[in-house]
């Protein structure tokens, strides 16, 4: 289990769906978009401009983050709350600019794309 920072932290930044997508529509935005969601959920369901890695393997698997060091990441996972997690541990590793989110690709299925399978 990753050793995470307490909720009152003040670097546990959540992001909504709605600034990420018109984010994902802009050619100039250079961010990197992780899910951090297990195999056979992305399988299900996913963001194709997304890199995954999940949780269960991102500290043996953190190094190939290591290009994206200096770019903005953003996580997500089912709703939220493994996304904020993985930010926060990210940020204990020293990657600086980290945001989680907020309700995950079931909230981006709802407001972003209805077309997405919902689990």
């Amino acid at each position: 289990m990753m050793s995470v920072p307490s909720p009152e932290s003040p670097r546990s930044p959540e992001v909504d769906c709605e600034s990420v997508h018109v984010r994902l529509s802009s050619e100039r935005d250079d961010f990197l978009l992780l899910d951090c969601r297990e195999q056979v959920e992305h399988d299900l369901v996913n963001i194709p401009q997304a890199m995954l890695l999940p949780m269960s393997e991102l500290m043996e698997r953190v190094g190939e983050l290591e290009a994206h060091r200096d770019r903005e990441i953003v996580v997500f996972c089912h709703h939220g709350i493994r996304s904020l997690e993985v930010a926060l541990w990210l940020q204990q590793q020293g990657f600086e600019d980290v945001k989680s989110l907020a309700g995950g690709i079931d909230r981006w299925a709802e407001m972003i794309d209805p077309e997405l399978a919902r689990y």
